[in-house]
């Protein structure tokens, strides 16, 4: 007989909601544990992906309650963006209706799965209510120079009349109409995150308790880079071509530089050279490119010859100048000087297209030659040679020295460059914050007055998706009166992207219903920093990135007294089925719903957690579903057989499983710790268990199966809900070996077992086993060369 997961899982959502379980308060007197999954974008169905990282957080909250923290634990919707104005064209309906109807699915969704949020913090970022404050934000930082306008190329479908991200354009062409996309210049917003650089950089010190990989990719990004801008000459005009390298050990080497597609030179020095269309060609194409696959190490590298010649001011020679889909403008000066022979990425360009290779330096324990035995580049450590005054230095120490030389002579200066660009906000998109800002042709760009926030969405915005963004064609928003001079003037009609949207949000939830600023400073000080923060590593850069800049920047407004807005950070990993992401064009999808409605939500969430680490994919397998289900009604079965008193045995599992239990799921460890709990319900099965063995089984399994737990929680007596109840601690003393079983070889082979008290000492030891019979028929009349123990475990006997 089965336990009824339909009829307790709906019982105990309806009581958790009526009687608001889950709703946080500030409490002084009581330590605080923010607990909080990175919110989703509202599809209307929740995925497997869902499943898995709001399971892992809830957990993670179920268990601080019942250790007695004063736990805020909210969920929200990042509900702007293009999704939503794609699915509203293709549906023939608007965005903010088809957003929220997809919210009201998600909300019931999410229900189903037991999760204890707090909704009454619940968010939309579509609200007007939230992006208020996103246009307050953006004033702020425009106050202090920190929101600026500027001309910067983007993807242009002219048959739309829009903007398209790189991933819009399929094979040169926009992915609606097909139309070829063209580069149009725009004026659009910035916010100058590089004048935070340093201590986005700086403050990843702080943050011991965020992967590894993370703090690295994020380091990577930010990319302080301690070098040389080394002057390179235009042979023809005698143009400076500044060139930034980390390697100035290896600029004796350099036999061509390559020029970035988008660098402001390439137009001028293939002016009228028989490559001239060539290049371009080449330009336009690798512009529609994503620049993450431009720079992957597993692409091949393409690159065209621009006709023309740079001069190396350290020999005077005459190099090649080619541009490369690889050279990034985004980084050092969107130029490099190319050194095959030291760098692998130059190494393998240069065998490709056939270019001089020149080694300058040796390793000390080879001799390097260019000939076809030069397999790769040798990045190491060696010697200099062919490096003129520095021939026979260490590269090292050449590296300073060549340096300091350059700098003093004029054609090098010594300095730091950073990857980190300003971020580009400006959106030609509807479904975003409005951009406040009004352009009058007397005062020029005028802030819109914090009193006339928000500035609203209309909601009668025409949507076809082509003919540019849809409030340009809304009268009554474009047209305004300047707040200074009161003359007639226009709104922006950019529109934020949604990465603002997020990079605050987590405040918000400290005081969703504040109404005099974007967070209420006591209650931020309260509930932030956010303790645990779970989402998957595809934000490790640009969300969490934006999210200490906004962080750093309150901070600076005086508004919060922190730096950093997640303490400990954790990314789940993907579920896959047949080895591949689920998606709906594989195939593959596994629908939670369907799950739920054939073993109930506890059953997938005790998979989920079962199947793998957090930190690694899962993969799907519905006979660990079936297994997850059979392992709940075995335990459903136990209350109806309890003893009178449990025994000793009983007593000292149940503690070592306390223990252990404890420490997984501090540790986030849920598929070691459930292994636990299924090996102390195999014992109640041998030993038997009574009501207060049986009830900590129960409260050990309620941050995991919550639904399953309340009502057994119930069934044992208990007229309060299992979440008023506290966490079981583990007593000491019960964990203490009384008699141990040391396992015995000879020679290295297992020959017997002996039970012995914990506490022996090794002559006591020694004496019981040559006592053990199994073990004189090893040993005989052979003398023991040596006697090895491990305490509490083994003892080898070498003969």
């Amino acid at each position: 007989m089965f336990y009824n997961f339909k009829e307790i899982e709906e019982k105990w959502q309806k009581a958790w909601d009526s009687g608001n379980a889950f709703g946080a308060r500030h409490d002084a007197a009581r330590k605080k544990y923010y607990l909080l999954e990175m919110f989703p974008y509202p599809s209307g169905k929740i995925h497997m992906g869902h499943v898995r990282n709001y399971t892992i957080g809830d957990v993670a909250a179920r268990f601080k309650t019942l250790q007695g923290y004063n736990v805020l634990h909210p969920m929200g919707f990042d509900a702007f963006g293009q999704p939503a104005e794609n699915a509203a064209i293709k549906n023939k309906t608007k965005p903010d209706a088809w957003t929220h109807k997809c919210i009201k699915e998600m909300e019931a969704e999410l229900k189903k799965m037991g999760f204890s949020y707090d909704w009454k913090r619940e968010v939309a970022t579509c609200d007007s209510s939230y992006y208020k404050w996103n246009q307050w934000i953006f004033l702020k930082m425009y106050e202090r120079g920190l929101a600026y306008k500027k001309a910067s190329s983007v993807n242009w479908c002219p048959s739309c009349e829009t903007t398209l991200a790189n991933e819009e354009v399929i094979d040169g062409g926009c992915w609606r109409c097909h139309t070829k996309v063209k580069l149009k210049d725009l004026e659009q917003w910035y916010l100058k995150i590089t004048d935070y650089k340093e201590r986005l950089l700086e403050d990843l010190k702080q943050l011991d308790n965020w992967p590894e990989k993370v703090l690295s990719m994020q380091s990577n990004w930010i990319g302080r880079s301690q070098g040389v801008e080394i002057y390179f000459r235009l042979k023809e005009t005698n143009e400076a071509i500044p060139v930034f390298t980390t390697r100035a050990d290896t600029i004796f080497g350099a036999t061509y530089i390559v020029l970035a597609p988008e660098h402001p030179l390439v137009a001028k020095i293939i002016k009228g050279k028989p490559q001239e269309k060539e290049v371009l060609e080449f330009v336009e194409r690798v512009s529609k490119e994503s620049k993450v696959v431009r720079t992957s190490s597993d692409v091949k590298k393409e690159g065209r010859f621009s006709g023309s010649y740079a001069i190396n001011p350290v020999n005077n020679e005459a190099v090649p100048i080619w541009i490369a889909d690889y050279v990034l403008m985004e980084y050092g000066t969107g130029a490099i000087m190319a050194v095959p022979t030291h760098d692998q990425r130059d190494f393998l360009f240069a065998r490709e297209h056939n270019l001089p290779m020149r080694i300058v330096i040796q390793p000390n324990d080879q001799r390097l030659t260019t000939n076809d035995q030069l397999s790769e580049a040798y990045d190491g450590d060696g010697v200099q040679v062919n490096s003129a005054q520095f021939e026979g230095m260490p590269n090292q120490e050449a590296k300073i020295k060549i340096a300091e030389w350059m700098q003093e002579t004029g054609i090098g200066k010594i300095q730091t460059h950073w990857r980190l660009r300003d971020w580009l906000i400006s959106r030609q998109r509807y479904w975003g914050t409005p951009i406040p800002i009004i352009y009058c042709k007397k005062c020029g760009v005028v802030p819109v007055p914090y009193e006339d926030l928000p500035v609203r969405l209309p909601v009668d915005a025409p949507f076809t998706g082509e003919g540019g963004s849809p409030l340009g064609k809304v009268k009554e928003f474009v047209e305004a009166e300047c707040p200074k001079c009161k003359s007639h003037a226009r709104r922006e009609t950019d529109t934020m992207a949604t990465f603002f949207d997020s990079s605050w949000y987590f405040l918000r939830f400290c005081s969703p219903d504040f109404e005099n600023g974007p967070f209420d400073k006591a209650e931020a000080e309260y509930w932030m920093r956010v303790d645990q923060y779970i989402g998957g590593v595809e934000h490790a850069i640009l969300h969490l990135l934006y999210s200490r800049f906004f962080t750093k920047f309150f901070k600076d407004l005086g508004l919060i007294s922190f730096d950093e807005p997640f303490i400990r950070l954790l990314t789940q990993g993907m579920v896959l089925k047949d080895g591949e992401v689920m998606s709906k064009s594989k195939g593959n999808i596994v629908d939670p719903d369907s799950m739920i409605k054939k073993y109930g939500a506890d059953t997938l969430r005790l998979f989920m957690l079962f199947a793998a680490p957090p930190e690694t994919e899962l993969e799907w397998d519905d006979r660990g579903l079936e297994g997850a289900f059979k392992f709940l009604n075995r335990v459903w079965r136990i209350h109806e057989s309890l003893k009178e008193e449990a025994d000793s045995q009983m007593l000292k599992i149940l503690h070592k499983s306390i223990k252990k239990v404890t420490d997984d799921i501090q540790d986030f460890k849920f598929n070691t710790a459930i292994a636990s709990l299924m090996e102390l319900t195999n014992a109640i099965y041998q030993f038997g268990a009574d009501k207060g063995v049986f009830s900590k089984l129960v409260l050990l399994l309620s941050p995991i199966v919550p639904h399953f737990s309340e009502e057994l929680w119930q069934i044992l007596g208990n007229k309060e809900s299992i979440l008023k109840a506290r966490w079981p601690e583990h007593d000491p003393a019960l964990l203490v070996e009384q008699t141990v079983t040391i396992v015995l070889q000879v020679n290295g082979k297992v020959r017997s077992k002996i039970d012995v008290p914990a506490d022996i000492s090794e002559d006591k030891l020694k004496e019981l086993i040559l006592q053990d019979d199994k073990l004189k028929t090893w040993i005989q009349d052979k003398p023991i060369k040596k006697f090895i123990a491990i305490p509490k475990k083994l003892v080898n006997l070498v003969v």
